[in-house]
C-alpha cells in the first residue's frame, strides 16, 4: 500500500530550527535526498523515507531532539529517560501526568499540561506556542498521542484538535493527520478525548520500550493511519485497489462495501473536510511520487498502472498535484536503495541514551 506523502510546508517548518542555528540545511536535504529548488513550490511533497531522512540529519547536525525549534535545547535520551520514568505507572492518566511533570523540570522547554473536564473528557496540550510557526507544539500533541496510544495498545480516539494560530495554506492536512474535526485560531494547541482512555493499564514492558526507543523516530513518524475515521478507511480501500488494478472503485462501491448509502458517505467525508474525489487523487498522487523516487518504472508504465488512459493525462495531474512533470520530479529525485530508515536502526539517533525519539510529522 502506498504511504502517505508530506506537504514541503512541513518540511519548510521542520528545517527553521537548524536555520536559527545558522547551520546550512542545504548539505542536509541532499543528503535526504530532497532536491532544495523543491522547497519553492507549495504544492511539492516528498515521502515519508524522505522526511526520515531528514529528521535523522537535522538531528545529528543540531544536537537537539527538538531540532532546535524550542527556546532550549532537548539534550538526546531526555524523550527516552521521560518514556522510563513513565512506564513503571498504573494506569496512562498517571503516566501522562509523569510525563508533563518530567518535561515541566526544564527550563525553557515546552509547557504541557493535562487537564480534566466536566464533560467527561480530557485534553492534552501545549500552553506555549514554542515561537517558531507552531510546528514543534503541533509535533509535540502528534507525539505524545501516538505514544500513549503505543502503551495501552489501542488507538486513542481524538474528538477533536486545536491550533494556536490561524488557518495555513495547507489547513487541508491537518484532517486528516490528526484522524478528527480541527480548529485554527485557538489559545493553544491541543487534543481532546473521553477521559476514560486515562484509566486504562499500559500492557509495555522495559523490552517492548527498547524495541520501540530503537526505531524511534520512525515507528512514530510513520504510524498515522488506523481506520478508525471514515477518510481513512475510504482511503485504505482505495490504496488496497491500486495495488492489484489500475480501476479504482467508485464511490457507490465504497459505500456498498462500508454498508452505508453513497449520499451517507458523501456527507461523512464532508464532516470530515474532505470527498471521494480528494482521496482518490491524493491515492494516486502518493502512489505517483513514491513511483518515481524510489523506483526506476518507466513514466508510461506508472501512468498505465495508476489507471491513466495515456500519458499526457498523467502529466496534467501530476502537474496539478505537485506544481511540476514527472520527468523533473524524477531526475530532481535519484532512488538510493542503500538507505533505507530500518538499516540504521540501533546506532546514533534510534539507541539508548542517544535515541533520536522526539518530535515527528508522519
Amino acid at each position: 500500500m502506498p504511504s502517505r506523502t508530506i506537504t514541503v510546508h512541513h518540511v519548510r517548518a521542520m528545517l527553521h530550527g537548524a536555520e536559527r542555528q545558522g547551520i546550512d540545511t542545504v548539505p542536509l536535504l541532499r543528503t535526504a535526498q530532497i532536491p532544495p529548488l523543491l522547497l519553492g513550490d507549495d504544492r511539492a511533497r516528498i515521502t515519508e523515507v524522505q522526511f526520515a531522512r531528514l529528521f535523522r540529519e537535522l538531528y545529528r547536525a543540531t544536537g537537539d531532539e527538538f531540532l532546535g525549534l524550542g527556546a532550549a535545547v532537548s539534550r538526546p535520551g531526555t524523550f527516552a529517560m521521560m518514556c522510563h520514568a513513565s512506564l513503571g505507572c498504573r494506569d496512562l492518566g498517571a503516566a501522562m501526568e509523569r510525563g508533563v511533570t518530567f518535561y515541566g523540570l526544564f527550563p525553557g522547554g515546552p509547557d504541557l499540561t493535562l487537564e480534566h473536564r466536566d464533560t467527561g473528557s480530557a485534553v492534552f496540550a501545549v500552553r506555549n506556542d514554542l515561537e517558531h510557526d507552531y510546528f514543534l507544539a503541533e509535533c509535540l500533541v502528534i507525539i505524545w498521542h501516538r505514544l500513549c496510544s503505543w502503551l495501552i495498545g489501542r488507538r486513542i480516539p481524538l474528538h477533536w484538535a486545536e491550533f494556536g494560530h490561524p488557518p495555513p495554506p495547507h489547513k487541508g492536512e491537518y484532517g486528516l493527520l490528526f484522524g478528527c474535526p480541527v480548529r485554527f485560531g485557538a489559545a493553544r494547541t491541543g487534543a481532546g478525548f473521553d477521559e476514560h482512555w486515562l484509566s486504562a493499564p499500559l500492557i509495555r514492558d522495559e523490552a517492548a520500550l527498547e524495541g520501540m526507543l530503537e526505531r524511534a523516530p520512525f515507528d512514530l513518524l510513520s504510524r498515522r493511519e488506523y481506520g478508525t475515521t471514515v477518510a481513512e478507511q475510504v482511503r485504505r480501500a482505495l490504496a488496497r485497489a491500486l495495488r492489484t488494478s489500475p480501476r479504482l472503485p467508485s464511490l457507490g462501491e465504497i459505500a456498498a462495501r462500508l454498508a452505508v448509502s453513497p449520499a451517507t458517505l458523501r456527507r461523512r467525508l464532508a464532516q470530515e473536510s474532505t470527498s471521494y474525489q480528494q482521496l482518490k487523487d491524493a491515492v494516486r498522487r502518493d502512489a505517483a511520487i513514491a513511483g518515481l523516487t524510489e523506483g526506476t518504472e518507466p513514466i508510461a508504465e506508472l501512468a498505465a498502472r495508476l489507471g491513466f488512459s495515456e500519458d499526457t493525462a498523467f502529466h496534467r495531474a501530476f502537474r496539478r498535484w505537485t506544481g511540476t512533470t514527472p520527468g523533473t520530479y524524477r531526475v530532481a529525485h535519484p532512488y538510493d536503495e542503500s538507505w533505507v530508515p530500518e538499516a540504521e536502526s540501533g546506532s546514533g539517533a534510534g539507541s539508548g541514551s542517544e535515541t533520536g525519539s522526539g518530535p515527528g510529522w508522519g
